[in-house]
């Protein structure tokens, strides 16, 4: 079973991401409390997803982001064909994947990412590698996709993160997540048969 808790922007006590400069000017302060009440919502949506559609998730801190992820039952997905927009359940492939990616500093998502995402099954084996795209949902943006997985168990979840190519606007603290990041999820607990 997963474990709920908080998560709202607490640091890991032993790593830092790099500060915002919040005493620049007061419009600077305003934008940062207005970026946090966004990422203070966000969490709030990642938390009701976990507890009410995950089979398991969790989240850790690495470097100037928390990575989080949800493995749950596949999802039917619309698709670009030649086009327009076509339904397409899920076929064979039985669970979804979900990664979260926020900024440590403010807690709101990151859009515009490069997002790699590699399942290791319970006795090493790989079942793929491969990039997770930026998915559109009713309550949470994150990138994700539906797999194939054979079995149920403990597997480990490896997420890569290429640093954003987006421009940033502010002097003071645009200048952040330039670095890319890695995390390991181990002990991820995928059911094949809860959908």
């Amino acid at each position: 079973m997963p474990e709920h808790g908080s998560i709202r922007r607490a640091l890991d006590p032993r790593e830092t991401a790099t500060p915002f400069d919040a005493d620049r000017d007061e419009r600077t302060q305003r934008q940062l409390h207005v970026a946090r009440a966004q990422g203070d919502a966000y969490g709030d949506a990642f938390e009701h997803l976990r507890t009410a559609a995950a089979t398991d998730s969790g989240e850790q801190f690495c470097g100037e982001y928390w990575i989080g992820y949800a493995v749950g039952p596949a999802e039917g997905v619309y698709e670009w064909r030649i086009a327009e927009l076509v339904w397409r359940d899920p076929g064979t492939e039985n669970v979804h994947v979900t990664i979260t990616v926020r900024d440590a500093g403010d807690g709101r998502f990151v859009p515009g990412l490069v997002v790699t995402a590699t399942l290791i099954e319970p006795n090493g084996d790989v079942v793929a590698t491969r990039e997770q795209p930026l998915l559109w949902h009713p309550m949470l943006y994150h990138y994700g996709s539906n797999w194939t997985v054979k079995y149920s168990g403990l597997h480990t979840l490896k997420v890569t993160v290429e640093p954003p190519g987006f421009m940033r606007t502010d002097l003071a603290n645009g200048d952040r997540m330039l670095a890319p990041a890695e995390v390991d999820f181990t002990k991820v607990n995928v059911d094949v048969g809860a959908g």
